[in-house]
């Protein structure tokens, strides 16, 4: 189901004294009671727009409409969204070069499909006293992306585990 503004007040509801009118280019303030009758005139509704303004700004509209418009919009708005996904590529820090090239084409994959990748090397041991070789093996995979992808937070090291965040080139 849509979530569709329905604490819009309409008609009867609109408990004002005085409204802000807006027909089209002009806008006029009158009694709420005077605009009611105009929209039953024109058997439409009364639609309060704005109610955090002085005086409430209404619409004669047809509710009904107002309520489809809103919901078209909004089903516009998601479809337009882009979710973008963080991938993970799991490294050790003692990788070898063939096995680095095949991590580094999944992680192209990912940057092509947009998504971002999360490169990751955990240390195992006394592999934790060498994390230099956890930079050289990152240097390493970044020449091997080739310009597919960005660093959007560079190498940290964060307990026993390096990670970085790359994001896909524009």
């Amino acid at each position: 189901m849509l979530n569709i503004n329905k604490g819009v007040s309409i008609n009867e509801n609109i408990r004002e004294k005085e409204i802000r009118l807006a027909a089209g280019e002009e806008s006029r303030i009158m009694s709420t009671r005077e605009a009611l009758e105009m929209a039953r005139e024109k058997e439409l509704d009364l639609v309060m727009i704005s109610p955090n303004a002085v005086p409430p700004v209404c619409r004669i509209m047809d509710y009904n409409k107002f309520l489809y418009e809103q919901a078209k919009k909004q089903k516009e708005a998601r479809k337009n969204q882009k979710v973008v996904d963080i991938k993970e590529v799991r490294l050790s820090a003692t990788i070898e070069d063939h096995d680095i090239t095949i991590k580094a084409n999944n992680a192209i994959r990912f940057l092509s499909d947009g998504d971002k990748v999360k490169v990751s090397i955990r240390f195992k041991g006394r592999q934790n006293n060498y994390t230099s070789n956890g930079n050289k093996v990152f240097e390493s995979f970044l020449l091997k992306l080739d310009g597919f992808g960005v660093i959007e937070k560079s190498a940290q090291l964060e307990g026993k585990n390096m990670f970085m965040v790359l994001a896909p080139k524009k």
